[in-house]
């Protein structure tokens, strides 16, 4: 039986139990079951009566699919999630939104308990995420694809949907919560990454991970109070690591060599924070941050016109 055969059947067995097809999907994460309290008209579906469906085993999460109306909207909550640290593949802790995809329902709400970074975060504060960073290496999209749930690489420009944020924002702001907190460094990390990049030209056999990682690592010494002395020397450190990772192609190494850039990233992170830095002027290391992106970008742009071309030769077999 193929992967797509056990979701239907699941989806199957779920749409014979409901009275309508549900307008919204709600995952309910840590401590956040309790919200179907609030449903009227419930039905509650017990995962392990849904064949060939996943099973909770953290506390917190009672296993229950419970469908409910609130005000005029049908709702079905997943109360529990799988998690990949309970020994799941990435497939089945993605199995629900499979699931809802077969189900034809077009929203979907992901919760989650967790901690941050900002020592200004209180235990209940309410955070929207509107993007995020895979660092695992893994992820469900990995193996071969089946059209009928979509594209092999979907759209991540807009991983969690503006329209639902600002209703959130909007929502925030309607019950006076003033300090809706996000996630974000985003611009920060953004502008960095596309400073690198003016340096390394639009091709380049340079891997744009170590761009990316790098400004994430000086985005999070910038949100962790770190001086403009720290931001810098996180920048040389990350640098310092990790100037020569290549790009390929491979998609399927793709994730690893982002997962190793980001480790770097932390790393650099960490040593400047704790006032360590690579000297500067021992290797490509300059006496400036400016001076180290420009020397890193002249690495990328002249010096790896012959590694791409010879990159090129051995994917199309001719090395």
């Amino acid at each position: 039986m193929t992967f797509y055969d056990r979701v239907k059947e699941s989806a199957d067995y779920i749409r014979s139990r409901l009275p309508r097809t549900p307008d919204v999907a709600v995952i309910l994460g840590s401590g956040l079951g309790k919200i179907v309290d609030a449903f009227e008209n419930k039905v509650v579906i017990p995962y392990k009566e849904i064949p060939h469906f996943p099973q909770s085993t953290v506390a917190g999460h009672a296993g229950n699919l419970v469908y409910g109306t609130l005000g005029s909207t049908a709702v079905l909550a997943f109360q529990g999630r799988f998690h990949y640290y309970e020994g799941f593949a990435m497939k089945e802790v993605a199995y629900p939104v499979y699931v809802m995809k077969l189900l034809g329902i077009g929203s979907m709400i992901v919760t989650n308990a967790c901690g941050g970074i900002n020592q200004n975060f209180q235990p209940g504060d309410l955070m929207i995420i509107d993007d995020f960073i895979n660092s695992l290496s893994v992820n469900p999209l990995m193996g071969e694809n089946d059209e009928r749930f979509g594209p092999r690489f979907p759209d991540m420009s807009e991983p969690y949907s503006r329209r639902l944020r600002d209703k959130a924002d909007e929502t925030a702001r309607e019950l006076g919560i003033d300090d809706e907190q996000l996630y974000r460094c985003l611009i920060f990390s953004s502008l960095l990454t596309v400073f690198q990049k003016e340096y390394l030209g639009k091709l380049s056999a340079f891997c744009g991970a170590v761009s990316a990682s790098c400004a994430a690592g000086a985005a999070i010494t910038y949100m962790k109070g770190g001086t403009v002395r720290q931001i810098k020397d996180t920048i040389d450190n990350t640098l310092a690591n990790i100037p020569g990772i290549i790009c390929d192609g491979a998609k399927a190494s793709c994730a690893a060599k982002i997962a190793s850039a980001l480790d770097a990233a932390l790393l650099a992170h960490c040593l400047a924070m704790d006032g360590k830095v690579y000297e500067a002027n021992s290797g490509i290391l300059q006496d400036n941050a400016d001076h180290t992106i420009s020397s890193v970008g002249y690495i990328g742009k002249v010096g790896m016109k012959q590694t791409d071309a010879e990159i090129v030769k051995l994917m199309i077999g001719k090395a």
